[in-house]
């Protein structure tokens, strides 16, 4: 043999036993069992059974040798994975109210601020058709991540220092379990992403409904039909003495449809009911809703404006809301345009109105403008417009608009009239930064957004609202503008600069 050719077999020898360690090592191969990969390469030739036992030798010295791991996952575990959102944010948000005892004109009450929203937590597929999720956010607002910087030093001079962390914490804003036996069908427990087909007009994008939640869907030719069923627990005001059928549950009835028109463009509905069961006599939400703030002259609060509601601002009685959340997509080369709408009516809102106006007093409480009920004031609606590139994901609480995608060099634009009327919905639920998660306001919104990155998202929001019915206040209950009952006038402009992993 000559010297080249024994310097040859050398460097096949040596890659041979390099690429066995690794595999042995990758696949969590045994070092003392047989090898399959070292009995291949000596019926090819490659290594004689002399070799192929040193280098077997050397794999099992190693693999003594090596530490065992530290990290260990739980073999149930199929994948895992990291997700969440860091986000900063310039935010000026204020509104006009004239209800103060001995003022005649408006007074502005404004908030501005900087502020930070951290959300992140592991998501992945369990084996047997079962995935999980666990998130953890800033704030305890369920409305709300946000967090303010330095909001904790100006509030008291004697314990404010700079950089105060006392508001600084994070909460458990999603935990679920999801199971999907087949295509067809999949449910999900415990504090979960929403799962319905919805728009903020009707939920927050931000709250997380804690239940159980079903889905089936199934496809017939150029349509893609689903049924969804939601039994979310809404309030337990006393877990240690009450039974489960005490509790207040919001339960959410959806059909819907996903029609092709072509290969360009769809259209998609999903008429809902909701409906609230264990309702009546009871603490926290559970009362009747009067939607009204103080009395003209009554109450008033530090600096002229109004102090904490004197009547029920959040009640959840009398609601039975049919909503109909409707899109248009189509593609135009490389770019997207979406119409998109919703439309909601209270079956119950003149018995909503009825009993406001009794809890409230009539004529001589909070409602000094009216001789009876304010029936019919039972409407929300909701019609827009989007814009932007090919390829991102885009849905009603879904884009570059919300963070939810990104893609580096793509933008997106959307803007919306809203229109929400006093007993139209459950101001509990609806979005808490455009028109202040209030009823009785109408006004539009606008936003843009860029992606700088796959990763980076640069983002402008505004918006701008007025009372629909001026003889009654503006029903809700919001900390980010708490003092102002009715709210005239209001505005916010937000700017955004968002990291998603």
């Amino acid at each position: 043999m000559s010297k080249k050719t024994r310097k040859l077999n050398r460097w096949i020898t040596g890659g041979a036993g390099a690429l066995v360690a690794a595999a042995a090592v990758n696949t969590g191969t045994c070092a003392t069992a047989p090898d399959p990969l070292l009995d291949a390469l000596i019926k090819k030739g490659i290594l004689t059974e002399s070799e192929a036992k040193d280098i077997q030798s050397e794999m099992n010295t190693n693999a003594a040798a090596m530490p065992a791991a530290k990290w260990k996952i739980s073999d149930s575990i199929k994948s895992i994975g990291l997700f969440g959102d860091l986000r900063f944010r310039y935010e000026y948000r204020g509104a006009d109210n004239n209800k103060a005892a001995g003022l005649t004109t408006g007074n502005d009450y404004y908030r501005e601020r900087f502020r930070y929203a951290l959300r992140f937590g592991i998501k992945g597929d369990l084996y047997d058709n079962f995935s999980y999720g666990v998130r953890l956010e800033t704030s305890a607002n369920p409305r709300s991540p946000w967090v303010t910087f330095a909001d904790d030093t100006g509030k008291s001079a004697a314990t404010g220092t700079p950089s105060d962390k006392s508001s600084d914490f994070l909460n458990v804003g999603q935990v679920f379990l999801n199971w999907h036996p087949d295509e067809y069908y999949e449910m999900t427990v415990g504090k979960m992403p929403m799962p319905l087909y919805t728009t903020p007009m009707i939920w927050d994008s931000d709250i997380n409904p804690e239940g159980a939640f079903e889905k089936f869907k199934y496809s017939v030719g150029k349509f893609d039909l689903f049924a969804d069923a939601g039994q979310f627990i809404y309030q337990d005001t006393n877990p240690d003495k009450q039974t489960p059928s005490s509790d207040t549950f919001l339960l959410a009835w959806q059909l819907g449809a996903v029609a092709k028109l072509n290969q360009d463009s769809s259209i998609k509905f999903a008429p809902t009911l909701y409906n609230y069961t264990g309702v009546g006599s009871g603490g926290g939400v559970n009362l009747r809703f009067v939607g009204q703030g103080n009395a003209a002259g009554a109450n008033v609060g530090t600096g002229g404006f109004p102090g904490n509601a004197a009547f029920n601002e959040n009640g959840i009685n009398d609601l039975l809301i049919f909503d109909l959340p409707a899109e248009y997509n189509l593609k135009l080369g490389a770019y997207h345009l979406r119409g998109f709408g919703d439309f909601a009516y209270n079956i119950e809102g003149d018995q909503r109105a009825r009993a406001a106006f009794a809890a409230g007093g009539g004529t001589a409480g909070s409602f000094p403008n009216l001789n009876g009920p304010a029936t019919g004031n039972n409407i929300a609606y909701q019609v827009g417009i989007g814009f932007g590139n090919e390829g991102p994901v885009y849905g009603p609480t879904q884009g570059l608009v919300y963070g939810s995608t990104s893609k580096k060099n793509t933008w997106e634009a959307r803007a919306y009239w809203q229109h929400v009327e006093q007993y139209a919905l459950d101001v509990n639920l609806i979005d808490s930064d455009f028109l202040e998660g209030r009823g009785n306001l109408e006004g539009f919104y606008a936003a843009f957004a860029y992606s700088f990155t796959d990763a980076i998202i640069g983002t402008v929001r505004a918006g701008y609202g007025d009372r629909i019915n001026k003889n009654l206040d503006t029903g809700g209950n919001n900390p980010d503008l708490p003092a102002l009952n009715p709210i005239k006038n209001y505005r916010i402009l937000q700017a955004d600069l968002t990291w998603r992993f």
